[in-house]
């Protein structure tokens, strides 16, 4: 019988070669035994919030998921951008859109809205305050109701070593990747993506790195911004032709409990186009 083989793609032999690297290092350097353990973690003296996030700054950042009816999307849309176009030009209010998207894959019908509260949160206790008393917003979020299916939103921070989400020029494409990982494990993965989003910096594409702090808790998101799939697909796999991102991604997967992958359009009066 003709015996068979098949070739890895390049990413995943560059990854199974650095696994096999760290494996015999760690057998030759500190024996069997000690070799089960990856990393001597010190115990941490402070919230990661305070330890991950930026200290020069104060910003908090809401992220909405809503799930709209499929046959009152652009109506949606429409509503949502009238009512953010107001908020902006309203210096009574201490928030403003960092950028609002459409689903293209992942769940559909779907829109997502990124705000930044600068002040933090007696910034976002001032603007519901302000809107609970506005009869034009409550009227506004009575319209919406009617055109959706379900929504949920999550309190974030930013990472102190990822850019600071500006306006950008498109037209691009987005893509959202959620990270769930095992509690105890976000100032790990901080310390790792200190050091690889560097590596991810040649072609402009990162955004913004986000971590929850109320919602679902221990969850990561990063923003990237592409000028399509293809450029996508060739971004990404450049990054592993770079030394030390391979090693990265190794000790950064069994932090993820699960993931996620969203990508998204920008909609016409998102600032990140």
């Amino acid at each position: 019988m003709a015996a068979t083989c098949s070739v890895l793609p390049k990413g995943q032999l560059l990854y199974r070669n650095a696994a096999k690297l760290q494996v015999a290092r760690r057998f030759s350097d500190k024996g069997w035994f000690q070799s089960m353990f990856v990393h001597e973690v010190e115990a941490r003296k402070d919230a990661h919030s305070n330890l991950l996030s930026k200290s020069e700054t104060s910003d908090l950042y809401k992220i909405q998921f809503h799930n709209v009816k499929p046959d009152c999307l652009e109506a949606y849309n429409n509503l949502e951008a009238e009512v953010q176009s107001k908020l902006h030009l309203d210096q009574d209010y201490p928030c403003d859109v960092v950028g609002s998207w459409n689903t293209w894959y992942g769940d559909q019908d779907q829109a997502v809205h990124l705000w930044r509260y600068t002040g933090g949160y007696p910034a976002l206790t001032e603007c519901l305050t302000k809107l609970n008393n506005n009869k034009e917003y409550l009227q506004f979020r009575k319209e919406r109701s009617k055109m959706l299916v379900s929504r949920r939103n999550q309190l974030l921070l930013e990472f102190s070593f990822w850019n600071e989400p500006t306006p950008r020029n498109g037209p691009n494409i987005y893509e959202m990747r959620s990270y769930k990982l095992k509690p105890g494990t976000m100032i790990e993965w901080g310390n790792h993506w200190a050091r690889a989003i560097k590596h991810r910096q040649e072609n402009d594409e990162a955004i913004g790195g986000f971590f929850t702090q109320i919602g679902d808790l221990y969850e990561v998101h990063h923003l990237w911004a592409y000028k399509d799939l293809q450029s996508r697909e060739e971004t990404r796999n450049s990054a592993w032709q770079k030394e030390g991102w391979d090693s990265s991604v190794y000790y950064t997967v069994p932090l993820i409990r699960s993931m996620e992958s969203r990508i998204m359009i920008p909609t016409k009066s998102s600032p990140l186009q």
